[in-house]
């Protein structure tokens, strides 16, 4: 396998464990990237760590500290983040398991594919791999993970798993301090139904590969533009607030625009209890 974990260790269920390494899920190698440029040498800034009062320092020389008052640190290097040694620091232990309904989608965070190390622990993956695919139910568990424990969420996804890092509870915002200020407007009944029939004809199955970076496209054109030494400009057109008035007018001439693009919905299938989590941004 090309790509390097992210983590290895042991995922354990009860008294049945096997070595297993977590691998990142997604990928940003596609996007474009910008450097800090002066632009009056074209050189490329270098980031330089420096002290105040000694100057330039070296990056490998430098550790990390907590502040516990004005200008006071308590100071840590690798060996003490060596000794803070947790049972989850190299061990998943599966504590408990859930319907994946139960889990509010506020606290799905990073997908990480895990895979069992080859050799004799691979019978005891699949079968912990399996039972859980017969349950149909997601796992939970715990794990150290970049200086910090998160609870994983773990599900079956073909011969593997996909673990989610889950947001603590104290991470997540409270929505009804956004939404209690929302003032209370009673729709109209005729426009609601015109509504509902246009999000009828624009029903369509989720297909991830149809969506594009048309903002990352963009930058691409601009940046071949100002290779070509023109300015690449970029722009488009805000579209206008619907005013009341013209709601219903909106409404009817959306339906109407719909109505070319319509088509007849594809008969849903019952999903299957190991289908994957669809994430939502």
């Amino acid at each position: 396998m090309a790509a390097r974990p992210t983590w290895q260790g042991h995922l354990k269920l009860s008294l049945v464990t096997c070595p297993v390494a977590l691998y990142t899920a997604t990928t940003s190698a596609a996007d474009v990237r910008f450097h800090l440029i002066n632009p009056d040498t074209h050189n490329r800034i270098r980031m330089v760590p420096t002290d105040p009062d000694a100057g330039p320092v070296e990056r490998s020389h430098l550790v990390r500290g907590y502040e516990v008052s004005k200008d006071e640190y308590v100071l840590f290097d690798d060996a003490d983040f060596d000794k803070v040694r947790l049972d989850s620091t190299k061990t998943i232990a599966i504590d408990k398991f859930v319907d994946e309904a139960e889990i509010d989608r506020l606290y799905w965070d990073d997908p990480f594919f895990v895979v069992p190390e080859k050799g004799a622990g691979v019978e005891a993956f699949a079968v912990i791999r399996d039972a859980m695919q017969k349950q149909g139910k997601v796992a939970l568990g715990q794990l150290v993970l970049r200086g910090k424990e998160r609870q994983l969420a773990l599900e079956v996804r073909g011969k593997g798993l996909v673990a989610y890092t889950l947001r603590a509870h104290d991470e997540v915002r409270d929505a009804d301090d956004y939404f209690d200020d929302i003032p209370k407007v009673k729709a109209d009944a005729d426009m609601v139904e015109i509504a509902a029939r246009i999000i009828a004809q624009k029903e369509a199955d989720f297909d991830p590969t149809a969506f594009k970076d048309r903002y990352d496209d963009a930058l691409r054109e601009m940046i071949k533009a100002k290779t070509k030494g023109g300015k690449g400009l970029v722009d488009v057109a805000e579209p206008d607030d619907t005013n009341v008035i013209d709601l219903m007018a909106a409404l009817k001439n959306s339906l109407k625009g719909s109505a070319g693009g319509a088509r007849k919905p594809a008969a849903k299938k019952p999903a299957a209890k190991s289908a994957p989590r669809k994430k939502t941004a």
